[in-house]
C-alpha cells in the first residue's frame, strides 16, 4: 500500500511502527505536527504508549531521561530553540546511554527570529555526545526513525 505523506507525518509513522512506551511532548514549530499526530494515533489506540504534555523542551528531554532509565522505550521530538533548551539535558542522555530516540526538525536559531530551515540548531550539538542523522525526504524520516531504534 502507498500512502503520501508529509515528512513529519512519515516520523510520526515510523515512531508507531517502533513501539515506543513513552513520548514526551512540547510543541514547537516545525515539529508540532509530529507529536500532534502522535497523540493521535496514541488516542485511538494505534500505539500503545504513554503520551506526556510536558511543560517545556527541557522537561520533554528530562521525562525522556526518566522513563529510559527504567527500561521503558522512549520517544521526542524537538527544534531550534526548543533543542538549544534542552541543551543541558544532552550530555546526561548520552553520557548514562539513556537509547531515547529524538527527531529535530531542523530550524534556524534566533536572533533574528525565523522558521527557514537550516541546521544550526543540530549542529551547535555535535559535541553533546548524540549520533545524528541527517535524511533528504519523507521515506527516509520514516526509515531513519525505524533503524534510530535500532542504533540506540
Amino acid at each position: 500500500m502507498r500512502r503520501f505523506l508529509s515528512g513529519n507525518e512519515a516520523v510520526a509513522e515510523g515512531v508507531r511502527l517502533s513501539k515506543p512506551n513513552v513520548i514526551s511532548a512540547y510543541p514547537i514549530t516545525p515539529q508540532t505536527t509530529v507529536v500532534e499526530k502522535l497523540s493521535e494515533i496514541v488516542e485511538q489506540k494505534q500505539l500503545d504508549a504513554r503520551f506526556i504534555h510536558v511543560e517545556s523542551e527541557h522537561s520533554a528531554l528530562s521525562c525522556a531521561i526518566g522513563a529510559s532509565a527504567i527500561g521503558a522505550r522512549t520517544f521526542t521530538a524537538t527544534s531550534s530553540q526548543g533543542l538549544l533548551y534542552m541543551a543541558e539535558c544532552l550530555p546526561y542522555a548520552a553520557g548514562g546511554k539513556f537509547p531515547i530516540v529524538m527527531v529535530n526538525a531542523n530550524r534556524s536559531t534566533a536572533l533574528p527570529w525565523n522558521i527557514f530551515g537550516d541546521q544550526r540548531d543540530s549542529l551547535s550539538q555535535l559535541d553533546s555526545g548524540w549520533i545524528q542523522v541527517y535524511v533528504e525526504d519523507a521515506q527516509e524520516a520514516l526509515d531513519t526513525v525505524i533503524k534510530a531504534y535500532y542504533i540506540a
